[in-house]
């Protein structure tokens, strides 16, 4: 299929494509702007979303693999640059500064970044919850918003390439995309070490971090394909996800450990605590030579006093949640991110003015308290008093 649209001559954000697998077919989705890392922008998810619930109604589509276009990433993260844009827009009205009756900024009042959210989060729990098996190729730079689309997936492959991060601390946000849910998983409480430090994962790590299945050296992607299209597929969904196991465990070899490996005792230590501060403090006064834990210093100590603060809570009240559950707490807090916290400061440090120089309100995780925390988990009065995301999880779907 051709990477632009009929309509417009413009380049498709997303492609699809169909590949026949004997009676049966493979529905194909390919993340199509590498210029940007396969940024997730608003028209990528509304499309992807669209095609992959035709796709479930479809009874000839046997299964689903989603991948980026480009060598460099899968999905570096989010269309950052248009929520930087309704952020502004929002501020420069006014209403990011009028008090509603929660106390806390007029989240609603961004209807771009509430749509933008919505949209994600329900393609994210679509995939966790998809009937059919569906192939994530993770390969080159999976962080925020690839992270959200790969890690539901029946199927998570990464590659040598591959480099797994939550760096939402560097740009005032927390893990989100079901993040709090994910890194509730990871083994001793890493998950913790992980939204506090942005430290970057390699495949091992990954796998060991319960965020990808298999390892399959990129140069075998063609070959994985060209397989699933000669399998003899059915229409016994959880028969086919189990042939799908069987067919990568074929490709794959063991995944070199990484770093969050190889600390796994130190890290378990720095993170035993419930207390956000407590921890924070611990990790920074790790003396150590090594890199890997070095460079997770430096981001927490440049990082959103409030993205760590948020970031760590949100994990603890997730431990109790559904995914479903979680999704709804994510939205209302990223939703009030963009209305009155630190998200706009971080990107435009990070990529408006790039002058890496973030002036972060609160300025230290001392003042970032658990009370100021508290108006970002304030439902707004959402129209008609239901939320946006209530019907997730509603039908029995898998983690609801």
């Amino acid at each position: 299929m051709s990477g632009i649209d009929a309509d417009t001559g413009a380049q498709a954000p997303v492609l699809f494509t169909v590949r026949d697998a004997g009676a049966l077919r493979i529905g194909i989705a390919t993340l199509n702007a590498p210029k940007t890392l396969n940024g997730l922008s608003l028209p990528m998810a509304q499309l992807l979303d669209a095609q992959l619930r035709t796709w479930a109604a479809d009874p000839s589509i046997a299964l689903v693999v989603l991948q980026g276009a480009g060598e460099k990433a899968f999905c570096a993260g989010g269309d950052l640059h248009s929520l930087y844009k309704s952020m502004q827009s929002q501020r420069q009205s006014g209403n990011a500064n009028v008090l509603d009756e929660m106390g806390a900024g007029k989240a609603l009042d961004n209807a771009y970044a509430a749509e933008f959210f919505e949209v994600e989060y329900r393609l994210d729990h679509l995939i966790h919850t998809y009937a059919k098996p569906l192939l994530c190729w993770g390969h080159g730079i999976v962080m925020g918003g690839g992270i959200g689309l790969m890690s539901g997936a029946s199927h998570r492959v990464v590659s040598e390439r591959s480099k797994i991060a939550f760096p939402e601390i560097t740009v005032g946000l927390f893990p989100d995309v079901g993040g709090s849910w994910l890194l509730n998983r990871v083994p001793d409480n890493a998950g913790r070490f992980l939204a506090l430090t942005g430290a970057l994962l390699n495949p091992g790590d990954a796998i060991y971090a319960q965020l990808a299945d298999h390892y399959i050296a990129e140069e075998r992607r063609g070959e994985v394909v060209d397989a699933l299209a000669a399998a003899d597929w059915s229409a016994d969904a959880a028969g086919n996800r189990t042939r799908l196991t069987t067919l990568l465990q074929d490709f794959a070899s063991a995944a070199p450990a990484g770093p969050l490996q190889n600390n796994a005792q130190l890290i378990a230590e720095l993170c035993a605590s419930d207390d956000v501060e407590a921890t924070a403090k611990a990790i920074a006064a790790l003396s150590t030579e090594d890199p890997w834990l070095q460079a997770a210093q430096k981001t927490l100590a440049s990082g959103a006093p409030g993205s760590a603060r948020l970031g760590f809570d949100l994990q603890l009240k997730a431990a109790s949640l559904s995914l479903a559950d979680t999704f709804r707490l994510e939205y209302i807090v990223a939703l009030r991110c963009a209305a009155h916290g630190d998200f706009a400061e971080g990107i435009r440090a990070l990529l408006i003015d790039k002058d890496r120089n973030p002036q972060w309100q609160p300025a230290t995780l001392a003042q970032a308290t658990a009370e100021w925390a508290e108006s970002f988990y304030a439902a707004p009065a959402w129209p008609g008093g239901v939320h946006p995301l209530a019907d997730l999880g509603e039908h029995g779907d898998l983690n609801s």
